[in-house]
C-alpha cells in the first residue's frame, strides 16, 4: 500500500462507459462529487480536438461536430494491451494515456467542488483484471497526478457501499454484533463483467470466489443492435453504415439509446439515415433479448460456475446485489431471479456504488495508516481501523515447467489456484531436467490453462553459481507467496548446493518512471474544455 500524501483523498470508479468520483463527508457518508455539468457520472468518452483541447464526457449532438478519428471510447478494455496504439498528431498513444485524461477530468472537477487539491485516490478495477491491466491502471493514475494508494476490486467496493447503506457498518460504529451474510455481487458494466460471492459481517469482508470477463458488457449488447440495423441497411439498400466511421459512431449512439429505452418500455423506435437512405425499425424488448440471449447466458454460466465452486446454494444467498449500469436491462433481473429464487436488489445506484465503496475503502486505509480521517471522531476512526478484508486471487499463479520425457514442451504448472484466500504460501519440489546446468531459469505465469501461450508472463529469475556436474533430477524447492497487498514473492532453492534466488512482483513497483513522466508532460500539454 502506498503512503498517503498531503491533500484530499477520493475513491474513483474508472469505468468503460461512465466514471465517477466520491469522497467521505464529515459525517462519514460516501458522497459522489458532481462533474462540471452538475452530473454524478461522467461518460468515459474522450474527444481530442485539433486545437489541443480535450473534452471528456461530451454531451448533446457532439457526434455531428467531431472528427471520429479523434474520439476514444471503451478504453478500459484496452488496459494492459501493449498492442493498442492510437496516433494523434503524430503521437502514438496507449490506453494508459487516455485513461489518465479521464482521471484528470475527474480530479479537476473534484478539486473545483471540494476547494482543495485532490492527491490520494483509490481506483477500482474489475476483479478479473490480470497483472498487466492492474499495472496499466496504476500508471494511468500516476500520469494523472494521483497518488494511487490502492487498487480495489469493484465487487468489494460495491459490498462496502452496500453494507454502509444497509446500516451494517453503522452497527459496527455502535459496537453491535451482526451475523455473517452471504451475498452475490453481479457486476455488469459497460465493458466488463464480474460475479463475486462475498461473506461479510460488520467487521470483516471475505471474498469466497470470483470470475468474470473483461470483454463482456453493455457495449456488446449495443453492438448486437448496431449489427441488426446495419443488416437492414445492407439488405434494403446494399449499403452498410458501419463502413463510415462517423456513421458507425452515430449509429452506435442511437442503438445505445434504444437499449436504454427498452429497460423501461416494451418497444422503442429507431430512425437512422445514411447516404440519403432511411430505416425506421421498431425494436421490441423480446426481439432485443433474442438478439442478445447468448450474451446473457454467458453471465449465467459464470454465475453458476462461481456458486458451484464454493458450494453455495443460490437459494441460500442473503442477497443478490446488482452493480453496473447494464444491470438495468430487464433480462438480467429475470435471469437472476429464476436462478437464485429471489428478486435481485438495487438498493444502491448501480452506477455510483463502486465509487462510493472506493471512498469508504480510502477512509479505512487512511484511518489505519494515519490514525485519522478528515472530520471523523476518534470513535469512528477506531472502528474503521477494525474493519478487515480477506481477498482471493482472481487468476491462478504458476511456473513454466518441462514435463518428463519431452524437453521440447512447456506447460503452466499452477502453484496458487484462483480463488485462494490471501495471504497464502505454497511449497513444492521440482527437479532439474538437464545435466550440469549453468543456471536454473524460473518463469512466472498467470492463468488457468496448461498451455503457456494462453497465460500471462509476469516475471522471471535465475539461480546461478550451481555446483559442478549437477546431475539430472537434482531437487529444487520452490516457495510461492501471495499476500493481501497483491505482492508476489517466489524463492527457488537448489537443495544440493544450497544456492537460491528470488523474485518479487508488486503492482505498485512496476511503473516505469521515465515513461510516466513523459506521459505526464504530454497530458499537461492538453487543456480541458
Amino acid at each position: 500500500m502506498t503512503q498517503f500524501v498531503d491533500g484530499l483523498t477520493v475513491g474513483i470508479d474508472l469505468g468503460t462507459s461512465t466514471s465517477a468520483i466520491a469522497s467521505m463527508a464529515e459525517d462519514g457518508r460516501p458522497v459522489i462529487i458532481p462533474n462540471s455539468d452538475g452530473e454524478p457520472i461522467t461518460p468515459s468518452v474522450i474527444v481530442l480536438n485539433d486545437n489541443g483541447e480535450v473534452v471528456v464526457g461530451p454531451h448533446g449532438d457532439w457526434i455531428q461536430s467531431v472528427n471520429p478519428d479523434r474520439v476514444v471510447v471503451g478504453i478500459k478494455r484496452q488496459m494492459g494491451n501493449p498492442d493498442y496504439v492510437k496516433v494523434i498528431d503524430g503521437q502514438s498513444l496507449g490506453a494508459e494515456f487516455f485513461s489518465a485524461l479521464i482521471l484528470m477530468k475527474l480530479k479537476q472537477d473534484a478539486e473545483t467542488r471540494l476547494g482543495g487539491p485532490v492527491t490520494n485516490a483509490v481506483i477500482t478495477v474489475p476483479y478479473y483484471f490480470n497483472d498487466p491491466c492492474r499495472r496499466a491502471t496504476l500508471n494511468a493514475g500516476q500520469i494523472a497526478g494521483l497518488n494511487v494508494i490502492d487498487l480495489l476490486n469493484e465487487p468489494t467496493a460495491a459490498t462496502l457501499a452496500y453494507a454502509w447503506q444497509q446500516g451494517d457498518l453503522g452497527k459496527l460504529m455502535s459496537g453491535e454484533s451482526e451475523r455473517e451474510k452471504t451475498i452475490l455481487v453481479y457486476d455488469l458494466g459497460g465493458g466488463t463483467f464480474d460475479v463475486t460471492v462475498v461473506r461479510y459481517s460488520a467487521l470483516q469482508f471475505r471474498v469466497l470466489a470470483t470470475d468474470g470477463d473483461t470483454f463482456l458488457g453493455g457495449l456488446d449488447w449495443t453492438r448486437r443492435l448496431v449489427n441488426h440495423v446495419a443488416e437492414q441497411f445492407r439488405l434494403n439498400y446494399r449499403l452498410d453504415p458501419r463502413d463510415d466511421p462517423r456513421s458507425r459512431l452515430a449509429l452506435t449512439d442511437e442503438c445505445d439509446e434504444v437499449k436504454r429505452a427498452l429497460s423501461d418500455h416494451p418497444q422503442a423506435a429507431l430512425q437512422f439515415a445514411y447516404k440519403d437512405k432511411l430505416v425506421k425499425p421498431v425494436i421490441t424488448r423480446a426481439e432485443f433479448e433474442r438478439l442478445t440471449a447468448d450474451l446473457l447466458q454467458r453471465t449465467r454460466d459464470t454465475t453458476e460456475f462461481v456458486l458451484d465452486g464454493v458450494g453455495v446454494d443460490p437459494k441460500a444467498l442473503d442477497e443478490v446485489l446488482l452493480i453496473g449500469g447494464s444491470t438495468y436491462m430487464t433480462g438480467v433481473s429475470a435471469m437472476l431471479e429464476k436462478l437464485c429464487g429471489r428478486t435481485p436488489v438495487r438498493i444502491l445506484d448501480p452506477q455510483l456504488a463502486v465509487a462510493q465503496g472506493a471512498a469508504i475503502h480510502a477512509g479505512i486505509l487512511q484511518a489505519k495508516e494515519t490514525g485519522r480521517v478528515f472530520g471523523q471522531s476518534k470513535a469512528v476512526v477506531s472502528r474503521l481501523q477494525s474493519v478487515d478484508a480477506v481477498d482471493v486471487n482472481s487468476h491462478s499463479l504458476g511456473i513454466e515447467i518441462t514435463p518428463p520425457g519431452d524437453r521440447t514442451k512447456k506447460l503452466n504448472h499452477v502453484m496458487i489456484p484462483r480463488n485462494t484466500p490471501l495471504p497464502c504460501e505454497f511449497k513444492q519440489r521440482f527437479v532439474t531436467n538437464t545435466p550440469n546446468p549453468a543456471g536454473i531459469l524460473v518463469r512466472l505465469l498467470e492463468g488457468e490453462t496448461k498451455e503457456v501461450d494462453g497465460c500471462t508472463f509476469i516475471g522471471d529469475f535465475r539461480i546461478t553459481g550451481l555446483p559442478s556436474n549437477l546431475p539430472v533430477g537434482s531437487p529444487v524447492e520452490l516457495t510461492y507467496r501471495y499476500d493481501e497487498t497483491r505482492r508476489i514473492t517466489v524463492v527457488a532453492k537448489e537443495l544440493t548446493g544450497g544456492r537460491e534466488a528470488s523474485c518479487q512482483i508488486h503492482w505498485s513497483s512496476n511503473a516505469e518512471t521515465a515513461s510516466v513522466d513523459q506521459m505526464q508532460n504530454l497530458v499537461n500539454s492538453f487543456h480541458f474544455d
